[in-house]
């Protein structure tokens, strides 16, 4: 049997956003490898073998996943999201380049999906519609100083600002800290989008100034977007709607 390794992107959370294209690799496969609760939003079948495991194991997860496709298997390795953002296609690539000579056979393939940037962008309106950044604000894998520089650079370049990962149970400060630089930075009362468990039965948007903004709107399945000094927002009965005009005004 030839075996392959698709990594996929199952979407935010709601299966209407799951792609075509990911559900009929999830259809082929013989193995699903991923994070407990990605791997769990996979429906079980005959001849399909899960393999769930801790966040903090990507490297070990990808290096079986390549170890089962090598050895015939047909492996989904699952991503929230987009696999290529924050998730899990760099960590494959990561234990390809270190691992065998023969893995480089292997056919790999990356199926995308709609990130939750994207999602909550959507429900908000359109606070992406001029240039934007993506920050991840988990200091796991880089250190602090990095993030409040981007932060501040972001700001500087006048950028929309996504945030992933805001504000985890381990480690609560590290949202306070970028509010704070963002406050500082910013000195306007531009927008900010708390969007939660979009395209779940637990879907909450809220928006805020920033100056009203504080930790405790955000957790880890909370999508974060600051909008740039242009954004704006129209205010209407059915809710606020947030957009960034396509041009700059000077």
């Amino acid at each position: 049997m030839t075996g392959w390794l698709v990594i996929a992107g199952l979407g935010p959370g709601g299966d209407s956003l799951v792609t075509p294209e990911v559900t009929a690799a999830l259809a082929g496969a013989t193995d699903v490898v991923g994070y407990i609760p990605y791997v769990a939003r996979v429906a079980d079948r005959p001849g399909l073998t899960k393999h769930a495991s801790d966040n903090r194991v990507e490297i070990d997860r990808s290096r079986h996943a390549l170890e089962m496709a090598a050895e015939g298997r047909k492996v989904v390795v699952v991503s929230s999201g987009d696999p290529g953002v924050f998730a899990m296609a760099a960590a494959v690539f990561e234990a390809l380049e270190a691992g065998p000579e023969a893995w480089r056979d292997i056919d790999i393939r990356v199926l995308p999906g709609i990130t939750a940037m994207l999602a909550a962008a959507a429900k908000a309106g359109a606070p992406l519609g001029h240039d934007f950044c993506a920050i991840n604000l988990s200091d796991n894998l880089k250190p602090w100083d990095l993030i409040e520089r981007r932060l501040r650079l972001a700001v500087e370049a006048d950028f929309a600002m996504a945030f992933y990962n805001p504000r985890s149970k381990s480690r609560p400060e590290g949202f306070a800290r970028a509010l704070a630089v963002l406050q500082e930075a910013c000195g306007d009362a531009r927008p900010v989008i708390f969007a939660r468990a979009v395209s779940t039965p637990q879907e909450d948007i809220r928006t805020v100034p920033l100056p009203e903004a504080t930790p405790e709107m955000a957790d880890m399945r909370t999508m974060v977007i600051v909008g740039s000094s242009q954004t704006r927002v129209i205010d209407r009965p059915l809710g606020p709607i947030v957009y960034t005009p396509r041009s700059v005004r000077v």
